[in-house]
């Protein structure tokens, strides 16, 4: 709002510094002459209008709006608008298919940015097979209603499944579904006002802020508070139920939370639980895969566990994975982050001793071993963050 005032008030200060300007040019020459300059600026204006707005219309190749839902052009979206039909005994390669839409990338991403979750994967697989054969069957003029895709994602936390909801919203738009494929992550508090008359506005400040995209709502079972007779939650479900069922080829909702949990949820609201056609539960990370996401996380930042400090992170997960607060890939995380700032540390006790590239890139066991998690005082160890 504060840009389009500016934007205004400089324009109306031109025009004005021009009229100023022709009053006093029509004072000090003839008639003639003061018609001949006024062409000239009506022409100049005209054609800066133009030019303006053609530059308005067209746009850079990404933007973002201003609650910063960005939308940015990607390779293998479907174009909308009208399909040229095939005839009826033409042929269609699914693979020429899947290479058009480009979700060969998506699914790499997914694995190079995922370990393990393989009914995850092979769910997310189904929705495009699902989705492609859709898309080739519009080219044969066959119609069938359009798939209901809202979702519910279930599991611990630090599972993977904000990651996937991305990965979700860009091949929705890659094979055409989505506008967009932006995502929008919300929990209670943007949803949900703490007096009357608020949390229509702010959730649907939300959903416009996601149309053309996914809505990701965390901890959506937050949203319905039994107990609290004074709460707005249910104002919020309503909306969102009214705009999950009119607007699904426009939005897909995901809703994600621990899975008990969305259980009472849907229970409690069955109308929500019968507009969601797809879940997803994400299982707990095995010792093995944490060292493995572990790895893949210092392989990122140039990093590596020695192979004394790969036992000594083992140790360490085999007491983390029991205890409270436990995050999964979050936990491994954050210990690596606090092994990285003990291996610096370490380094800069002694600054006379030259370093290699690999004494900057190697994690010793110190590095690790120094975790309170692994020191003798139980005390600490249940104190210990996520």
């Amino acid at each position: 709002m504060y840009g389009f005032h500016v934007r205004y008030l400089k324009t109306s200060m031109l025009l004005l510094a021009v009229l100023v300007g022709l009053s006093i040019l029509y004072s000090y020459v003839s008639r003639p002459i003061f018609v001949v300059v006024l062409g000239g600026v009506f022409i100049l204006g005209l054609s800066i209008a133009i030019g303006s707005n053609a530059w308005t219309q067209a746009g850079p190749a990404g933007t973002s709006d201003p609650e910063g839902a960005v939308t940015t052009p990607r390779r293998g979206a479907r174009r909308r608008g009208r399909v040229e039909l095939l005839s009826a005994d033409a042929t269609v390669s699914l693979a020429d298919e899947r290479r058009s839409a480009g979700i060969e990338d998506v699914f790499t991403a997914l694995d190079r940015q995922l370990v393990g979750l393989v009914p995850v994967k092979k769910k997310v697989e189904e929705v495009a097979s699902l989705l492609l054969v859709d898309r080739v069957r519009q080219r044969f003029g066959l119609e069938a209603p359009r798939p209901n895709l809202h979702m519910c994602f279930t599991g611990d936390p630090g599972t993977g499944k904000t990651t996937v909801a991305l990965q979700m919203a860009d091949l929705l738009y890659r094979l055409g579904y989505l506008e967009k494929g932006h995502l929008v992550h919300a929990m209670r508090d943007d949803l949900v006002g703490e007096f009357i008359g608020q949390t229509a506005p702010k959730t649907k400040r939300v959903l416009e802020r996601a149309m053309g995209g996914v809505l990701f709502i965390d901890e959506a079972y937050y949203l319905y508070r039994a107990a609290d007779s004074k709460d707005y939650g249910q104002e919020c479900i309503d909306i969102l139920l009214q705009f999950m069922e009119n607007n699904r080829d426009k939005l897909v909702v995901i809703l994600a939370g621990y899975r008990d949990r969305m259980d009472e949820f849907f229970e409690s609201n069955p109308g929500m639980s019968s507009r969601i056609a797809h879940h997803l539960d994400f299982a707990p990370y095995t010792l093995d895969e944490l060292l493995a996401i572990g790895r893949a996380m210092l392989d990122r930042s140039s990093y590596y566990l020695s192979p004394e400090a790969e036992l000594a992170f083992r140790d360490y997960l085999t007491v983390r994975m029991g205890q409270p607060r436990f995050a999964n890939a979050r936990s491994v995380r954050n210990e690596l982050e606090r092994s990285r700032l003990r291996h610096a540390h370490r380094l800069a006790a002694d600054p006379e001793t030259s370093r290699s590239m690999d004494d900057l890139m190697r994690i010793e066991p110190a590095d690790i071993l120094a975790s309170p998690l692994l020191t003798p005082s139980p005390l600490s160890a249940l104190n210990r963050p996520t």
